[in-house]
């Protein structure tokens, strides 16, 4: 199935060419600083499948699971638009609000509960990892 999507300005889009490998809720604390305070809601897609245009700028960091990440967005009006483990080659992760139907994507887990604020609903209906899924 192809989905597309991209920025909230449209300087950066992208087209996706692959179902999902994952679909997660995920409280670790870089996601809460990126979704404001609550779980990003994101999708694990194999990094081929993915072509995008516009400029992306970077920010690299440590995660709380020990690897290297790397978080795209646009230069312009600031839309994290991707997530990568630069240890990992085969798969990224792009955020469901950037998608243009974000309507036919339901997560199916919810990781890093560990992190998760004592105020958090977390959905007994969804498999619960307390940090990185292995």
């Amino acid at each position: 199935m192809r989905r597309t999507g991209g920025c909230r300005c449209g300087a950066v889009r992208y087209t996706l060419e692959a179902e999902p490998l994952a679909t997660r809720l995920c409280w670790c604390r870089d996601c809460q600083y990126w979704s404001c305070g609550n779980a990003a809601v994101n999708i694990v897609v194999p990094r081929a499948a993915v072509a995008c245009e516009g400029t992306l700028r970077h920010w690299d960091s440590r995660a709380d699971s020990g690897r290297h990440m790397r978080r795209s967005f646009c230069g312009e009006c600031g839309t994290q638009v991707f997530s990568e483990s630069l240890e990992n080659l085969e798969a990224m992760v792009i955020r469901v609000g950037t998608l243009d139907d974000p309507a036919g994507v339901r997560p199916t887990a919810v990781i890093w509960t560990a992190s998760a604020p004592p105020w958090a609903r977390i959905d007994p209906a969804l498999q619960a990892f307390p940090g990185q899924p292995t």
